[in-house]
Formats: C-alpha cells, structure tokens, sequence
C-alpha cells in the first residue's frame, strides 16, 4: 500500500487561527483531537478537513447541478491527501420540528410502519372483533354455502350514519337503472323528488339484486355479475339480507367487521405516519396536542362583574365597540353588567364566550318608541382561537396563548393516529404503544416477538425485525436506553442528538469513510461514556476512520492516536504542540499531558461552605419521570445536580424549578412542570439561568452585541472629532441599520448562497470584503483603529486598547475572566462553540452589578472545555457563591462534582426506572452511599486526590 493511503495529509492548513499546520493523521483508527478551548480544533477537524471533504463531494456533482449550489470556497489549506469521503456528526444538527421524533431521525419508525403495514391483524374499533377481508371468488362461495336455497336481497352502502336529505343521491341512483332503495333498515321504491329528514342521521343502500341461491351455473354467473356491481357501488363492501329472517352479513375486498360492517383501508405505511393525511389524527393534525381555551384563565374570578374586568381578555369596562355589544347582550338577556359573572344566565354567557347574532327590539317608556338593537358578538373564546389560529403577530399569538393551555388532543389521546391506524396490532400492541416504550422495553419486546407471530408473519417480517433490532441495539450501545420512539427531537439535548446521528451511522454500516464528532461525551454520565467509546471503536473495527475532537480523560486515554493543538487559545493556539499514543502524550511538557499525569489537577477546595442557613423547599415534582421528587436546595452554596442520563435532572431543574422562580421573579410565561409546592422564595431576589442555546442564530449576532459593548464602542466612535463634523451619530456605526454599513451584504460581510437541499452557504460579500461597513464609516479612526478594526481585534487586545474607557473595559474584562480572551469581538455568534456561548452568556450576566443574592443556574458548563478552561470557569463560580448567590450546577464532570458544597443525585437509572433522588449531601457524603453511580465514580476522583 502506497504511504500516502495509509494516512491523511494535511499540509499548510491556514483556516481561521490555525498557522501553517502540517499533520498527519493515520486512516481507520480513533484519532482524538484535543487542546485547550479556542485552539484550534475544530478549525481543524470540522473547517478543514470536513469542509474540503463536503467541497470534493460537490465537485462530483454535474455542471449543471453545481450552478444552483453555488461555489464552495476551498478551505485555506495547500494540499490534503488520502480523503475519504467524510461524514460530520456536529451537535447542532437536530430538526426542531414538533414533528421530528426519535423514532423518525433512527428510521426505526420507518420499520415499524412497515412491520404494521405488513404484517399486523385488524381489529374493529366498534366491537373489537378481528377483522376479515374476501377475495370476490371467496364472497361467492360463502353466499352459496351459507344461504343455500334461501332468498337474498344484495345490497351496496352508499350513506353510513350522515344527516342529509338525499334528493340528489336517489335521483342518480334512479338514473342508474336501479329501482328500490333500503333507507334506514326499510326497503322502499325510489320516487320522483324522494327524500328523507335533512336533520336526523341515515344509512342508505341500493339494492343491487334479489335472488334465490341455487348452485346451478346460470344462478352462479348472476351472483359473480351481482357482486361485482355491489362492490363497484358499495365502495368495496356489499351486504347480504336473507329476505325471511332478515339477518345482515357483510362482505368486503378491504378489511371489515364482520358484525357492524365497518370497513379499514387496506394499510399501507402511511396509515401509519403522523406525518401524512392518510395516518395523522384529523383533530391535532399529527401533533398529537392541541392549544384549548381555559375558561379559568379567562374568568377567574366569577364573583367580579365584567364592568369591573371579570372577563380579563377585555379588562374593566372602556368605551369601544366590544363593551358596547356586551351592554346590548345584557339587555336582551335582562343583566347588567355590574352583577357578578356567577348570576349571568347560562344563555347569556354562551353569546359572551362563543357568539351570536340576534335583532331585538326594546320599548322605550319615556319617549314612547321602540328601538332596534342588532348583536353580532364573535365571542371571548372563539375571538382568542381565531387570533391564535389565523394571526401572523408574534405578540398577539403571545396573548391569546396566554388564555390556553397546551392539552393532549383528546381525539388520539397523544398517539398522532388516527382511530383506525391504533387497531392493527402486532402480538397485542399497537405502533402508538411501541413508540412510547423506552428503548431497553421495546428491545426486549422485539426479542420476544417472533415465538408469538404466525409462520405467515415471520416469513413477513423476518428482515424488518433484523433491522429493528440492529438499529435499536445501537442506540442501547451508545447509552440512550432511556428515550423512547415518540421523545420530540425539539426534546433532546445536544449530546443526545449527536449519540441518536452516531447510532444511525453505525447502523448504516459504511465501510471506508471518515467519521468527525464534535464531543460526543456531552450530557454523558462516566457510566455511559465506555458504552460510547466501545461505539467509536466498533465503528473504526469495520474499517472506518473516526476523528474526535474531545476534552474526555477516558475518550484521550483509550485513542490510537491523540493530537494536542495548542499552546494556548486564539491568537495564541493553532499549532500542534504534541502528537501521538496516549502514553508518548504524557511524557510531553504541554497543559494537557500535565492533567493527565497528575502534575496539575483541579484542587478540592478545603473546607465546604455552610451557606446562608436558608433554603427554598421544592416538594413533589412529577413531570416526565419524576417520581414525587422533593429536594431543598440549600442557599449561598454551590450545589450540583447529578445522575445518570436520562434521570430526569433537566426535568427537575430546566422543566421545573427554572419556570417556577422565573414566574416568580420576572413574572415568565412558560409553565412549569407538575409540582406540590415551593418555599422560601423570598430568600433570593432573581435568577439567571445560562443554557447551552447558541446566543444567537445569525452571522449579525457577536459577543459584541451580545454583552451590550458594541453600544459602547459606537457611542466613542460618534464622539470623534471626525464623526461629529460630518454629524455621524452612533446608529453610523451599526452594521443592522442603512447608512453606515455597506449595502451589498447589509452589513453582514458575508452573503448567503441558499443551497436547495444542503445547508445555507455563507460567502465573504465582494464589495466590502467582509468589513461590513461603507468606505465613509472606515473612514473614522479613534487611535489610528476603524469600527472594522475594532470587531477584528480579540477580546484580550481589546482590554488592553480601551482601558481607560471603564464603561467597555469592566464588560470586556469579564469576558477575559471566563476565558475567553482569544475570541474576536466580532466574530460570528454561528462559529462560536456550545460551550463559547455559555460563557459569553455568564461573562454578560457577571458584568452587571450582583446582589449578592442571586440564584444562578447553569446547565453542563463545562461542555466544550479542556481541564485549565475548567480551572478558569470554577474559580469565577466560586468567586459568585462567596459573594453571597448561590450557583446550581447540572453537571457530569468530576472535576466540578467534587469541588461543589452540595449534591443532590437522581437516579436510580435513565427513562422509566429514574425520576428519584438517590443520594443528597456533601461530596464526602455521598461516596457512602452503595446504590449511587455517580459516588462510584467520585469516590476513586476524591481517592486519588486524597
């Protein structure tokens, strides 16, 4: 084998801060890029070596498929050898359509559509009996042996249980050749102008023919003609009335009870996808929940009168159009509206809530004349659904769902079908029951399967079960036992979509291609992280090669080969500082070779701090998995929330907690999850809570913008001699609005190539060269610098250039303090890790003047950070809990758990089987506890350090 093959070659790699890199990574082992946060990893990993691979793919395609992608611009790279075609497994990949489930990123719905489709039993909805369907030969020879020398009428249902007259339909049937009609279990002749009670439901048949069975071959070939007329009429389904004892059969070509008649579709896959008309449920579309009108939220209180603002849609009583209608139902229904909603009368409150139209006439005794009064009401609650349903304004579609709650659709009780799709059944269970099973259920319900179908359903489905199960034991392997088919894909954190894309891949079983993962061991407990290496490895056994970029111990410890991008971050990284086995890494003299070996380590702090003696008391929480979950989280301390993925940590703290104390503090409008009770609220003043969203979703948004600095810069750039001469004020300096900024790309410095069915494409814009501004804006310089200039320079560089400004330099520090000193102020919101815009996030919220009393609550802040970023992180945490406010931490990361005063672990295992509080107290409490997982772990990271 030629060298080459046997590696990629990268040479002069020049992309965002990386500096003439030449590297050499070996094909189809586990390669694990690492480094200090900002170094230049993934400016490697995903913006060189994945975008020239995504770019070669493009240039595969034809001309004329290239002219509607547009040019992908070739990374700054000199050459790279021995590429594969790659495929990218980021974190920020995941639909967030409500339509989108596990089950339908996996395809394993897709099997199941498949299975069910293939190989289930119908069962009537009415009755519950197994379904039964007949070839027209079969129809014939059941008539002739079950209504031997008996008379017959042969019927075809055209109208089943619906209101209506019918005149029409008789009148076709007539023009039909055809003579009498059953209406309503009553044979009639058809009439001219016949018609039935437009109000009152009917079932119609035609009858096609009365016979006597007899087996000769005359009566035969007249019964074969009678059926197929029956069936072309009757939409594939026929009835048979014997004329004396006037018993009903029913025979169909579809699937059919044979008791009530009601007939299924024969199905197909997509009887059984939400997503198409022919399966989702017709109340909620698919959904599977439904926006309804609380008549709580929008009367309250019915002692209160509507003059007085009962009804809070309207508030107390104003002179407009819609009081005035009320006082006119009031009239006619003999209230005012100053008595209590209680003592309105039941008629004149359904005109109030669902509208009306009326005419009336009042008689005037003091002038002796009557009055005409017209109500055209729309109604409180159909007003609020019209405005929900039909309104493009974001904030007006706030406020109507401000009167609603998000109900299960009551139609397919949460299951997205419809009716008919939930009675075909595989060995008892239909589709909606298997997707909420968690994975580790339907495993085992898949491996139990074949000893209870049918010979004709296992020969059916052998190779969809194959498939089922590979693909649902790959998500077993790399730890998402927990989720079940139908979790919304909106749901899932970022780590969890990446493992769900990772178990796809695997399950597609490529061979020869080269993997890139973006920190898959995000949102991972220790516990689950050997079953997610022993995936990567698996997927390079096959023959792939995998390339990690990972901050994990035991992720670097098991690699064939690591690469150490470093020394430092930014401006100050992208060189490689160390390659090689795990083993050789440690004998390097870089940051990382010292945490692994022990010679650095994050110090457990001495003693723990005891807090402020107050707590706030959560009591029996009970959304998704929690289990009457009660916990007191203890103020002025760090606490940390632990568990095995899946536990029901997000559920307690993100779902529950969060939503309660923004209600209370900043008055937030999402509910919470189930819950008893809460105390002590008033121990605290506000809180903050720093996700992992990105800070924002467009190329226009930058730490700049973000931390509120960028107003600053501009307001000193309006106030330079030059500016103000030409009249310049701050908006000049302002990339978002006409004037200052250049018109090409509206101040983006990038235009957006839209490619069809790939991601968007940004390009630099031609005209300003990606500075974002005209040449009269970069015509003003405060210290020899443009506002370009200034967007281009690093927040360290920053702090230096404007440290006399303290207005910029106090925000610019703590952003420096976080450690992010090598990020530029202007640099895309887009390219910022997970992990980046935490931390902007936190440096914009420690920038403003702390109470001292604050309840901050961060969700794995450590994601994206090598071991001293984390270092750097602590020591700003615990700088905030000494001042007063207290930090809550949901975290995998040892390095973090131990340093906390407080633990509270949920557990006992992911999905059903979690939702308690396992163990809470102290780090040195909690490795007591035998049952917990998370002690396991803690006990040997305090046991070394010990």
């Amino acid at each position: 084998m030629i060298e080459s093959e046997e590696n990629i070659e990268v040479l002069g790699a020049r992309v965002h801060n990386l500096k003439n890199l030449d590297v050499t990574i070996p094909r189809e082992k586990l390669v694990v890029i690492t480094g200090l946060s900002g170094s230049g990893k993934s400016s490697l990993a995903f913006d060189t070596i994945y975008a020239e691979g995504q770019r070669r793919y493009i240039e595969t395609f034809s001309a004329y498929a290239r002219q509607f992608l547009g040019g992908l611009e070739r990374p700054d790279v000199d050459k790279i050898d021995g590429l594969s075609p790659v495929i990218a497994i980021e974190q920020k990949t995941t639909s967030k359509s409500p339509r989108s489930t596990v089950g339908t990123i996996t395809e394993i719905y897709d099997f199941l559509r498949l299975l069910f489709s293939r190989g289930s039993d119908a069962y009537s909805y009415n009755t519950g009996e197994k379904m039964v369907s007949y070839s027209d030969e079969q129809i014939k020879d059941l008539i002739l042996k079950d209504f031997a020398n008996k008379k017959i009428n042969v019927l075809a249902p055209v109208v089943r249980s619906r209101k209506g007259h019918y005149r029409e339909l008789f009148e076709q049937i007539a023009k039909q050749g055809f003579v009498k009609v059953r209406t309503d279990g009553a044979i009639r002749d058809i009439t001219k102008g016949m018609k039935l009670d437009r109000y009152k439901t009917h079932d119609v048949e035609i009858v096609i023919d009365r016979l006597k069975v007899t087996k000769d071959q005359e009566n035969s070939k007249r019964l074969m003609e009678t059926i197929n007329t029956a069936m072309y009429h009757g939409d594939d389904v026929l009835m048979v009335i014997e004329q004396e004892s006037e018993t009903v059969r029913f025979f169909s070509r579809n699937l059919m009870c044979p008791s009530s008649g009601i007939s299924y579709p024969n199905p197909e896959p997509n009887n059984f996808s939400f997503n198409s008309p022919k399966g989702a449920c017709p109340k909620c579309n698919g959904i599977g929940t439904l926006h309804e009108v609380n008549l709580k939220k929008i009367i309250p209180d019915t002692s209160k009168s509507i003059k007085n603002g009962g009804l809070v849609p309207h508030g107390p009583q104003k002179k407009n159009w819609a009081f005035k209608q009320l006082e006119f139902i009031a009239q006619r229904y003999n209230f005012k509206l100053s008595d209590p909603i209680k003592k309105i009368p039941e008629e004149a409150m359904q005109v109030i809530l669902y509208g009306g139209k009326d005419k009336f006439s009042v008689d005037s005794k003091t002038l002796g004349v009557t009055r005409d009064y017209k109500i055209d009401f729309e109604g409180v609650v159909t007003f609020i659904e019209n405005t929900y349903a039909n309104n493009d304004s974001t904030s007006l579609r706030r406020w109507a769902r401000d009167f609603m709650d998000n109900v299960i659709c009551p139609e397919c009780k949460g299951s997205r079908l419809r009716k008919e799709s939930l009675y075909f059944k595989v060995n008892k269970k239909n589709i909606a029951e298997l997707a909420a099973m968690d994975i580790i259920e339907l495993t085992e319900w898949f491996k139990a399967l074949p000893s209870q179908l049918s010979e004709k359903q296992k020969q059916i489905s052998g190779e969809i079960l194959k498939e089922i199960n590979a693909r649902l034991q790959f998500l077993v392997d790399v730890g998402l036992t927990y989720l079940s088919l139908n979790r919304s894909s909106k749901s899932l954190s970022g780590g969890e979509a990446q493992r769900i894309r990772l178990a796809t891949q695997i399950g597609s079983q490529l061979v020869g291609v080269l993997y890139i993962l973006d920190e898959p061991s995000i949102g991972l407990h220790q516990r689950d992280n050997e079953k997610l290496i022993n995936s990567l490895i698996q997927l390079r056994d096959i023959g792939n090669s995998v390339i990690v970029v990972e901050h994990d111990k035991d992720m670097i410890e098991r690699a064939d080969h690591v690469i150490d991008i470093g020394p430092f971050a930014g401006k100050h990284g992208g060189e490689i500082i160390s390659e090689g086995t795990p083993e050789e890494l440690q004998q390097h003299n870089t940051l990382t070779a010292a945490y692994l070996n022990g010679k650095k380590q994050i110090e457990i702090p001495k003693k723990r701090r005891k807090g402020n003696g107050k707590k706030i008391v959560l009591q029996g929480a009970t959304g998704n998995n929690l289990k009457n979950v009660s916990i007191d989280l203890p103020l002025g301390k760090m606490i940390a929330v632990t568990g095995v993925s899946g536990s029901g940590k997000s559920t307690l703290i993100n779902e529950t907690l969060y939503p309660i104390l923004n209600a209370h503090y900043f008055n937030g409008v999402k509910k919470p999850m189930p819950y008893k009770s809460i105390k002590g609220l008033e121990h605290s003043d506000k809180v903050i809570d720093i996700n992992q969203s990105p800070i924002g979703r467009t190329p226009r948004s930058n730490p700049a913008t973000y931390t509120g600095v960028f107003s600053e810069i501009r307001s000193l750039f309006a106030k330079t001699p030059e500016a103000m001469i030409r009249g310049y004020k701050p908006g000049r300096f302002s990339f978002n609005v006409a004037g200052g900024r250049c018109e090409t790309c509206k101040g983006g410095g990038l235009r957006v190539i839209e490619m069809n069915f790939l991601p968007d494409v940004y390009v630099e814009c031609e005209t300003c060269q990606g500075k974002r501004f005209n040449r009269e804006t970069l015509e003003i310089r405060y210290k020899g610098k443009s506002i370009s200039d200034v967007l281009e320079m690093t927040i360290n560089e920053a702090c230096t250039f404007f440290e006399h400004i303290p207005k910029i330099s106090r925000k610019l520090k703590t952003i420096k303090n976080v450690g992010l000193g090598y990020i530029t102020l202007g640099q895309q919101s887009t390219t910022l890790s997970g992990g980046e815009a935490q931390r902007i996030k936190l440096a914009s919220e420690l920038s403003k003047r702390d109470t001292g009393n604050t309840f901050y609550i961060l969700d794995e802040p450590t994601t994206g950070l090598h071991f001293e970023d984390i270092r750097v992180l602590m020591e700003v945490l615990n700088k905030l809990v000494d001042k007063g406010n207290t930090v809550l931490i949901i975290e995998h990361n040892l390095d973090v758990v131990k340093m906390a005063d407080y633990i509270i672990d949920i557990g006992y295992e992911g999905g059903r089987n979690g939702g308690q509080v396992v163990a809470k107290g102290t780090p040195e409490e909690i490795i007591k506890n035998d049952k917990s997982y998370t002690a396991k772990f803690l006990k040997k990271e305090l046991g070394i350090l010990n």
